[in-house]
């Protein structure tokens, strides 16, 4: 009779033969997802790169009514950003039907991208940068690498948020039509915002923002009104006319 100590070797079942095999192919997926996810996140750090360059660029805007100079050089990291989304979407395209799987990874950077696009946009035309527009400007394709409506609308948030600082420093230089025009533009904004049905999440919480940077604007605007800072600068152009 067999010890205690001594093995006993039993064949594999069919059940634990299949329950390897399913586990070797799952590991397998998940070595070759995760391969796929660093190639992905590795581009995303090369397009938060380029953002912070964007970024500290767009800084000097609030020190500086020239802007033309300073939206060069920024819309050179425009280029860049287009080259990094083309290579997003061909590694996307290795996983079809797989985008929202991985979107999380890039998620965030597209969010501070469409930011700073807008923001631009904003500078150059005072008017709002659509979301098909946003993605032609990064080269996308819709129909297979797309820019996802909330990353859109969230990154228009963000660019909110940068409104109220702009306006104080643009009335600080002497720009007192400013606090008026992004007064337009943000209620214009926050009435569209008002037309979607927005759940209790961080779009909603963001939208909240949004409708604090209104007020803040308003609160500018009514103070160079009643201080008849807008109307004195029409009154020392006219009187200044030939």
């Amino acid at each position: 009779m067999a010890g205690w100590g001594s093995e006993t070797h039993m064949p594999h079942s069919p059940t634990v033969e299949k329950l390897e095999k399913q586990f070797e192919e799952l590991r397998s997926q998940l070595e070759d997802s995760g391969k796929l996810r660093e190639r992905i996140r590795a581009v995303a750090m090369e397009i938060e790169s380029a953002t912070r360059l964007m970024h500290s660029s767009l800084l000097l805007i609030h020190h500086s009514r020239s802007i033309s100079d300073i939206l060069e050089k920024v819309k050179q990291q425009i280029g860049v950003l287009r080259e990094l989304y083309n290579k997003l979407a061909e590694i996307i395209r290795e996983c079809p039907d797989q985008y929202y799987r991985y979107h999380a990874d890039w998620k965030s950077e597209t969010q501070t991208v469409v930011s700073l696009l807008s923001f631009i946009h904003w500078l150059e035309t005072g008017t709002l940068l659509v979301h098909t527009d946003a993605e032609e400007k990064l080269g996308l394709n819709p129909t297979e690498f797309g820019l996802d409506i909330e990353d859109y609308l969230i990154g228009i948030c963000f660019m909110s948020n940068e409104l109220p600082r702009y306006v104080v420093n643009q009335v600080t230089a002497g720009d007192y039509e400013c606090p008026r025009k992004v007064l337009k533009f943000l209620t214009d904004l926050n009435a569209a915002f008002r037309m979607l049905n927005l759940r209790n999440d961080f779009l909603r919480k963001k939208f909240d923002g949004m409708k604090y940077d209104l007020r803040r604007v308003e609160e500018v605007y009514y103070d160079v009104k009643i201080r008849g800072l807008a109307a004195n600068r029409e009154s020392a152009g006219k009187e200044g006319d030939p």
